[in-house]
């Protein structure tokens, strides 16, 4: 089992800069693909972005592409969400997820999440 903790979310002005990070408990980290999710009012939440045990491969949602950068670091136990060049549709909960089995291809299973972290665009 892990608990998943994120951090680093706030108030950006737009075109700013955001590094969410999500801190898990526990020493098997590194056998857990990595995601995380958001979910902006009155909508469902959707995937945002995903890595691999190893960092190998990353797969992101098309809306992020080339915005966002998904990271992790197995010695810290720790996986980043670089968020540049921000707007207000990306404000939202950022969720960060875990999951056991599967791989960064599929968007569903995963089986751990954390509380939540706001992100809030706007000038």
């Amino acid at each position: 089992q892990v608990q998943l903790a994120e951090s680093g979310g706030g108030l950006v002005q737009p075109g700013g800069s955001l590094r969410l990070s999500c801190a898990a408990s526990g020493r098997t980290f590194s056998s857990y693909v990595m995601g995380w999710f958001r979910q902006a009012p009155g909508k469902e939440r959707e995937f945002v972005a995903a890595i691999s045990r190893n960092s190998g491969r990353t797969s992101y949602a098309d809306s992020v592409k080339g915005q966002f950068t998904i990271s992790r670091d197995n010695a810290k136990n720790t996986v980043y969400l670089q968020m540049n060049s921000l707007r207000p549709e990306d404000s939202a909960v950022y969720y960060c997820a875990a999951k056991t089995l599967g791989t960064v291809d599929s968007r569903s299973g995963y089986n751990y999440w954390g509380q939540g972290t706001q992100v809030t665009v706007s000038s």
